[in-house]
């Protein structure tokens, strides 16, 4: 029965009735992933776990893995050896065993060892490939951080390292474990929104890094040469290291990049939506010129599949057009619409009784929740959901719920709307192909040059 309800969970197509809703959300995202992960299929191994990346992010996914299941953390990365010695420390004091993970300052020497039944992967989305493609050569299953990375030619790389060594690779798209949004999909897959053939997704977040700090030489304790890896070499900046860098279209792809992928991931998922026929988009730096930033604060953009048309909007100024819905999908039907974000969902039907979930808070379950520093508390169920997703996949070798190819289309499409924009016209993308149809120019930047001496997968 279990298992029976799991599949129903990830499968795209297939009808669940209204009244297996709430048992669905209830019983199967609370306790059926947890179950399983707690259970036999994890009390005779202990899982050996190591992180690349041990940033902001790179704790937070690693502490709700060890929240879910009995794994030994065993080895840590990073180019910052500040950060990864407050890591050390901070991990070997979570973990039930108290031992202290094996500090690294290159990857490739962490997993020379493979020693490790899972990598988890946090750095700055240019070394995504690099770190996943060589994680799962060593035999390794992996969590990865959205997006899958900066060109497309990289995601397609992972795509194929990952099934050609038969690996596990979850996506940090948390969306599609978190529970409220889990119940939200029920109703768009239900039919009760009609015919949906409009989905606007935006982020209005004043996110985008202001000022212009002068360039200076990296703190001693930072590695600059290899957090830059195989990225364009830009003089160190303090915007970019920790966090900021996002700032840089060198080492991502802006707020499009790091914030629509996860509204467009949601919206196929949610949809059973694959490729888009087209992408187009348009913006640029409008408001905030004087910012050392380079990515967009101002970008529309049109993904068309056909009889869907899904929207993407972000302004880094300004005002959201709904306060209560500042970064969310707004699903149009011509019986309802629904309204659902990381914060919760409304669901308006054109007859009938409106429904109104918020997101769920499990801080009386997991009470060190209420004191991490920087913890998005009300996004750590679905990190744990997700994790718990994850280890279900390890265990029966199946697949998961974000699984590698699901973020590689996610990542891509958003990728499009950024080269839509560099090149002023729509792009129509031939999925069979992989490539953009007519427009040579547009497939050359699908690749990326790499810096010396690392070389593009």
């Amino acid at each position: 029965m279990k298992r029976a309800l799991h599949a129903l969970l990830r499968t795209p197509k297939g009808g669940i009735t209204v009244n297996r809703r709430a048992f669905l959300t209830n019983s199967a995202i609370t306790g059926l992933a947890s179950s399983h992960a707690m259970g036999a299929d994890f009390q005779n191994k202990r899982l050996r776990v190591g992180l690349i990346g041990c940033g902001w992010y790179g704790k937070c996914d690693l502490f709700r893995l060890l929240q879910v299941a009995p794994v030994e953390v065993v080895s840590l990365c990073d180019v910052d050896k500040r950060m990864l010695a407050e890591a050390v420390e901070l991990i070997s004091q979570r973990q039930v065993s108290k031992r202290k993970p094996r500090p690294f300052t290159d990857y490739r020497e962490m997993l020379k060892e493979r020693n490790m039944d899972i990598v988890l992967i946090a750095t700055p989305d240019h070394w995504h490939a690099l770190n996943m493609i060589a994680a799962v050569e060593a035999g390794a299953d992996v969590y990865c951080q959205k997006p899958v990375s900066v060109d497309i030619a990289e995601g397609r790389a992972m795509l194929a390292a990952a099934r050609k060594h038969q690996r596990v690779v979850q996506i940090g798209t948390q969306r599609r474990s978190t529970p409220h949004l889990v119940e939200a999909r029920e109703i768009v897959r239900e039919g009760r929104l009609g015919k949906i053939a409009l989905v606007e997704t935006c982020c209005y977040y004043h996110m985008r890094a202001s000022g212009r700090p002068a360039n200076a030489n990296p703190p001693t304790y930072l590695d600059w040469e290899m957090w830059t890896g195989p990225a364009p070499m830009r003089p160190y900046n303090p915007v970019a290291h920790p966090r900021g860098w996002r700032a840089f279209m060198e080492y991502g792809n802006g707020i499009v990049g790091d914030m629509c992928v996860h509204m467009l991931d949601m919206t196929r998922w949610m949809m059973g939506l694959g490729w888009p026929k087209s992408v187009s988009s348009s913006g640029g730096i409008l408001i905030d010129k004087a910012s050392v930033a380079n990515i967009s604060d101002t970008q529309t953009a049109i993904f068309d599949y056909g009889d869907v048309k899904a929207l993407w909007q972000h302004r880094t100024w300004g005002q959201a057009s709904d306060p209560q819905y500042p970064w969310s999908a707004t699903f149009y039907g011509d019986k309802g619409t629904l309204k659902a974000s990381v914060m919760g969902y409304d669901f308006i039907p054109a007859q009938g009784q409106a429904i109104h979930k918020d997101v769920t808070y499990e801080l009386d379950k997991y009470p060190e929740d209420r004191t991490e520093p920087d913890l998005e508390k009300h996004v750590a169920p679905a990190i744990r959901h997700h994790m718990e997703d994850f280890l279900h996949a390890v265990a029966t070798r199946g697949c998961p719920v974000a699984d590698i190819e699901e973020g590689y289309i996610s990542t891509a499409t958003c990728i499009l709307a950024n080269l839509s924009m560099k090149l002023g016209r729509t792009l129509e993308w031939d999925s069979a192909k992989q490539a953009v149809l007519h427009d040579e120019e547009a497939n050359r930047l699908l690749h990326r040059p790499y810096r010396k001496p690392w070389v593009h997968p």
